[in-house]
C-alpha cells in the first residue's frame, strides 16, 4: 500500500513522528481486507494487538511516498504474527520494520481465527 506523507504526519522539521509509522502499518493491515471487498471486522470477530516490536531504521520526510508491505509470518489457532516493512518508494530502501502479534477476538473473548480471515490473508 502506497501512502504520501502529509504535514499532519510530521514534526516542525518535516520528519515523520515515530507513532505515525505504526498508524501507517495499521492502515495497511485494514487495506488488505478493503482491497478484497471485505472488512477486518466479521460477525463480532476482530483482531487486537498483543505485542509489537518496532525498528526505526531511517527517517521519512514530508511529501515523500512510502510503501507498506505486510507478510504473514506465523499463523496459530487464535493469533497471527505479521511482519510489516515500510519502504521509501523511490529507492525501495527499508525505513521501518515491525513484528506484530495480533490475537483474534469474538466480542471480548479470545477466539479461533475464522476461515473468513484465513482466506483473505492466505495470499500475504
Amino acid at each position: 500500500m502506497k501512502i504520501r506523507v502529509y504535514y499532519e504526519d510530521t514534526d516542525i522539521g518535516g520528519i515523520v513522528y515515530h507513532s505515525k509509522y505504526i498508524n501507517f502499518c495499521e492502515r495497511a493491515r485494514s487495506e488488505l481486507f478493503f482491497e478484497k471487498g471485505a472488512s477486518p471486522v466479521f460477525e463480532d470477530y476482530h483482531f487486537v494487538v498483543k505485542k509489537l516490536e518496532a525498528d526505526f531504521i531511517k527517517s521519512v520526510k514530508f511529501g515523500e511516498i512510502i510503501e507498506v508491505k505486510t507478510e504473514v509470518a506465523k499463523k496459530k489457532r487464535t493469533s497471527l504474527t505479521l511482519l510489516q516493512t515500510i519502504y521509501k518508494e523511490d529507492k525501495k530502501e527499508a525505513v521501518f520494520k515491525m513484528k506484530i502479534v495480533l490475537v483474534c477476538m469474538k466480542k471480548d473473548k479470545i477466539a479461533k481465527i475464522p476461515q473468513y480471515f484465513l482466506e483473505i490473508l492466505k495470499e500475504n
